[in-house]
């Protein structure tokens, strides 16, 4: 049993439900469902009985519940003296969607070179927080798109990437060199969870009544929206495509900005050490 695992299960326990569970871990469902199934194959018992309405723990599921919060404050309260100890502590790095393979390649060994000692957890986040953790205090630093409120968050642009509409091939559109919002009007867009950052909503999800499109939490979820149902999506130009799919920039749409992100009032030497790494990566 790992312990990330056990903190799945335990926002499973307390919510009763998957979905109000990835909410609250700030993920997309089937990750989730993934962690529970295998801990239920590891520990070889059911936790959680499937209902129409949610799930409830079983008497195993009881059990390992009442063990979990016990055992994930003492690990909590082992690391903080161990990190004291040593002078060092863990970093949690937040993730937007598309923006989780920016960590990665030579922004990794950049930083594991110049802190080979300190244990890195990312933390994945949907398109519901484009803050990636830091709004809800679950991640040290993050590394996300603009825009979106960033009161009491400070930023760096590492690089700005110009947007576009996401079209299917055989869209009438596809084949030109650019496009504007004005033409596109009428078409149907996706909708992002609600609540979420109403800058972010704004940017990314066009113009019009969105209230009959689809809810999309993820980047793959936009794409086969627009490649199954020719739903519209806006989306970064280098963003990878699947077959079947193009983006036509748009000419009217300023750039999105690729940031490393940090809370203004807590920018402590393992962050700002990250933030020369990021720095030093993309202008190097």
């Amino acid at each position: 049993m790992d312990l990330r695992s056990l903190r799945y299960f335990v926002a499973v326990a307390e919510e009763r439900h998957i979905g109000r569970a990835a909410n609250r871990l700030h993920m997309t469902q089937p990750p989730l469902s993934r962690a529970i199934r295998q801990l239920e194959d590891e520990l070889g018992v059911l936790l959680f009985e499937r209902t129409p309405k949610g799930v409830t723990l079983t008497p195993a599921g009881e059990v390992l519940y009442g063990e979990t919060g016990a055992l994930l404050g003492r690990v909590d309260g082992i690391r903080r003296r161990v990190a004291a100890a040593a002078g060092t502590a863990p970093l949690t790095v937040g993730t937007l969607a598309d923006a989780a393979e920016q960590v990665g390649g030579r922004l990794v060994s950049l930083f594991r070179a110049r802190y080979p000692h300190v244990h890195v957890t990312i933390h994945e986040s949907d398109l519901g927080d484009p803050t990636a953790g830091l709004r809800a205090g679950l991640v040290d630093v993050a590394i996300t798109r603009t825009p979106f409120d960033d009161t009491g968050i400070s930023t760096h642009v590492l690089r700005s990437v110009p947007v576009g509409v996401v079209l299917r091939d055989d869209d009438p559109f596809a084949a030109h060199a650019s496009l504007t919002s004005a033409d596109l009007a009428g078409r149907r867009w996706l909708r992002l969870p609600e609540g979420a950052d109403p800058a972010w909503t704004s940017y990314w999800t066009g113009r019009g009544d969105n209230d009959a499109s689809p809810v999309m939490r993820t980047i793959q979820e936009c794409l086969q929206a627009v490649l199954w149902n020719n739903t519209s999506a806006l989306a970064p130009v280098d963003q990878p495509m699947p077959d079947g799919l193009v983006v036509v920039p748009l000419s009217d749409r300023p750039a999105s900005d690729l940031v490393v992100a940090w809370p203004r009032t807590a920018l402590s030497p393992l962050v700002r050490g990250f933030i020369q790494v990021a720095q030093n990566c993309w202008h190097t």
